[in-house]
């Protein structure tokens, strides 16, 4: 079995038996991944080692590697990664401010790590643009007797507003 599928289904038995507390070590875990590799250069290396290095088992680590994954300048093919299989860290910082942003992982993208890796406000531009990328903004109503927008030239109540 592939290691992200023993770890998708280790933190489903491991949600199921402890509940919020197994989440709860788990981000204690990442936040103390992310501060280490906010603050080194990546370099690529086995899933092995950097469990090793981040010392966690190789399960956790595939876990870190999933969460971080779209976040990567070449994302790693997770479906296949053994303990054996190299793979690099190297991330797209504002790209990794942004998808924590929409995670809603506030304790990883208010660390004091990102301040020499992006100013105060292009952290908040960032944090800015991805809430805007959710936002659904709605056009203007058309009024019944308005032109149709598909443009036949009708009113909008005698084409696409017709009730049926």
């Amino acid at each position: 079995m592939a290691l992200l599928e023993q770890w998708r289904t280790y933190a489903e038995e491991q949600q199921r038996e402890k509940g919020a507390k197994f989440w709860q070590d788990y981000f204690r875990q990442e936040t103390e991944f992310y501060k280490a590799i906010l603050t080194s250069k990546p370099r690529k290396s086995t899933v092995q080692s950097y469990a090793k290095k981040f010392g966690v088992d190789l399960i956790t680590m595939t876990g870190f590697l999933d969460g971080i994954n779209d976040s990567l300048k070449n994302p790693n093919d997770l479906e296949t990664i053994e303990a054996a299989s190299e793979v690099s860290l190297a991330y797209d910082k504002e790209l990794l401010y942004k998808n924590m942003v929409e995670a809603k992982a506030e304790w990883l993208y208010t660390l004091p790590e990102w301040e020499p890796l992006l100013t105060a406000e292009r952290r908040q531009e960032l944090y800015r643009e991805q809430k805007q990328s959710k936002t659904v903004v709605k056009g203007p109503k058309i009024g019944r007797n308005d032109p149709c927008p598909c443009g036949s030239g009708k009113k909008y109540k005698k084409c696409c507003g017709r009730d049926i």
